[in-house]
This record gives C-alpha cells, sequence and structure tokens, in this order.
C-alpha cells in the first residue's frame, strides 16, 4: 500500500494533484472532498472515493496525508488549522504578508493534534523561496530579484472572483523588460514593486454589475494589486473561454552578489521556470512535500513546516544510496 492521500476542493489544483499523485508510485489517491454534491463531481481516479467535505472527519484513520486545494483569500487561513487538527496536511498558501500569521496558527494545531503541517507549497512561495534561500547564503554580498510570469495567478485570479458582481476572471502577471534586463546586466537596480510587474486582469462581469465598483474594487486591493499598475478589461465570457481558458505562468528569481576581498569579483544566480500549467506544476511540487510530511510525521517530527525545514531528500521517492549513485 502506498502513501494514502486525500484531496480537499476540486478546482484546478486539486485535478493537478491527482495526476500528480498518478505519477508517483508510492503513493495512492484515497478520496477527495468536495463543498459540492459529491455525485455531480468526476475525478479520474478510479479506485478512490468523492465524499462530501463534512465526511471528512471519518477518514482520519484512513489518510496519510490530506492535500488542501482552496484558495488563499478565504479557504486556507481556516482550513488549514481546522485540518491540520486532524491529518497530516500540505497548502499553498500563497498571501506572503500573511504567511507568519498563518504559520503561527497552524503550527499550534499540528502539534496539538501530534501531526505535521506543510504550508506554502508550490513554485512562489515554495521553489522560490529555496532558490532565494540557497542564493542568500551563498552570496551574502548580494541584491534579491524576483520576477513573475508572464502567467495566470491563481490566488490573484481567485481574489477577483470573490469580488460581488464578478462572475468569472483570470489575472495575468507581467515582467517589465526593462527591470529584468537591467539585473541580468549586473546593475543592481533599487525598485519598487510598481518598477518590476504590471497587472492584467480579464473580468466577466454579472449581468446589471457596477463594472466603475468592480475595477476600483480591484485596483485597490491590498495585498494583490493596490502597489501595482493594474489594467482592468471587462469582456464576454466567450472571450474568456476562447482566449485564456488555459493557465500558463513561470518567473525568475536572481542574485546579483560579489565575493572577494574587496567584492571585487561579481556572480549572478539565477532560476527560471516556464510552465504550461501552473496549477499542475505547483501540484507537482505539493506532492512531493506530501511524501516529506508523512515520513517527519513517522518520525515523530510534528508541527508545522515550510520548505526550508524539509531536507531535499525526504521529497523524493528514491532512497539515499538511489540519490548518490543518480543525482550527486
Amino acid at each position: 500500500m502506498g502513501i494514502r492521500i486525500g484531496i480537499l476542493g476540486y478546482g484546478n489544483l486539486g485535478r493537478g494533484v491527482e495526476c500528480a499523485i498518478r505519477q508517483n508510485p508510492d503513493m495512492e489517491l484515497a478520496a477527495v472532498f468536495t463543498r459540492r454534491n459529491p455525485a455531480d463531481v468526476r475525478i479520474l481516479t478510479q479506485t478512490a472515493r468523492v465524499c462530501s467535505v463534512k465526511e471528512a472527519e471519518e477518514w482520519t484513520d484512513r489518510l496519510d496525508v490530506l492535500i488542501l486545494c482552496g484558495g488563499s483569500a478565504t479557504d486556507l487561513p481556516v482550513q488549514t488549522p481546522q485540518y491540520a487538527g486532524l491529518f497530516n496536511v500540505i497548502d499553498s498558501f500563497d498571501t506572503h504578508a500573511k504567511i507568519p500569521e498563518h504559520f503561527a496558527k497552524v503550527d499550534e494545531a499540528a502539534k496539538k493534534s501530534s501531526k505535521t503541517a506543510i504550508i506554502s507549497v508550490g513554485w512562489d512561495p515554495g521553489m522560490f523561496s529555496l532558490n532565494r534561500m540557497y542564493a542568500n547564503a551563498i552570496l551574502p554580498q548580494g541584491k534579491d530579484y524576483t520576477f513573475w510570469g508572464r502567467g495566470v495567478s491563481q490566488g490573484h485570479s481567485d481574489a477577483i472572483r470573490r469580488i460581488a458582481g464578478v462572475k468569472d476572471a483570470k489575472q495575468y502577471t507581467i515582467p517589465i523588460d526593462s527591470a529584468l534586463d537591467a539585473v541580468r546586466a549586473g546593475k543592481n537596480p533599487e525598485l519598487t514593486t510598481r518598477q518590476k510587474h504590471t497587472r492584467e486582469c480579464f473580468v466577466v462581469a454579472e449581468e446589471g454589475a457596477d463594472l466603475a465598483k468592480i475595477e476600483e474594487e480591484i485596483k485597490s486591493m491590498p495585498n494583490y494589486f493596490a502597489d501595482y499598475d493594474t489594467t482592468v478589461h471587462f469582456i464576454s465570457e466567450e472571450e474568456l473561454k476562447r482566449d485564456h481558458s488555459r493557465i500558463p505562468h513561470g518567473g525568475f528569481v536572481l542574485r546579483s552578489g560579489s565575493t572577494g576581498w574587496e567584492n571585487e569579483n561579481q556572480h549572478l544566480i539565477e532560476y527560471n521556470l516556464k510552465l504550461d500549467s501552473n496549477p499542475e506544476f505547483t501540484a507537482s511540487v505539493i506532492v512531493a512535500y506530501a511524501r516529506a510530511a508523512y515520513r517527519l510525521w513517522k518520525e515523530g517530527n510534528h508541527g508545522c513546516k515550510t520548505v526550508f525545514d524539509i531536507a531535499p531528500a525526504y521529497l523524493s521517492a528514491k532512497s539515499g544510496e538511489e540519490l548518490r549513485v543518480s543525482l550527486l
């Protein structure tokens, strides 16, 4: 029997997690929990059950890890502490400014229940966070730069969809080329948030909705849009399906630093991702960390963790010996 996984929420991320589990032979999907009518939810894994979210508590002895696939705006701040009291859990909480507060709540719940939780897993926060940390440790004299896009941000799109009068929406994050070029050229520019990215929103409004009010709510939303030059386009549902059905993303983490007695030698570390599917890649990262959560829990290492706390070997299905032979 493999590591028994449950998925809570079956949207784009939940479907991505299901696909990722299929690529990991040491795991199996046991159940999907949904707020919808379970009879209306069709999943791909024939051996897994679809259950109401109200039934989750009945599965505490039948799951090794529960992966939470809700949104960071309103779902995860409530769900992760709640379910960390019952299961080993993973989430992709991505509101950077609120991660310390989220960590504290989840840590308290997980320690109380002797469970292991890993929060803010994905590519940013997640893989990008690790690369920032590695680069800072290697080049302590230097500057960090992170650019996202061009791509669809699931969290930002979800935040727009929560606004009254919005039927559907997609939001693209777009790096400003001149800023990225200046970093790569070693100029070490001082860049404000607004100078690094723009945000472009494509919104389908409900009939009769106040478009000016929706646009103002988007542009003034703290943690999401307030610090950026944001363009809002109102389009039809047909246009959104035709032109914006895919969910690509990507980005760059760079650190420009110097070494030598007088800092005479300059170095640039760059890590970049180009993703056809943001949710599927995020899901693949999450599933690797689900393996780590299970292993840590078995060792009695409880409480909340982030990607900084997990040794790389815990992510891999390969043994230490296999890793030393094949990858070191």
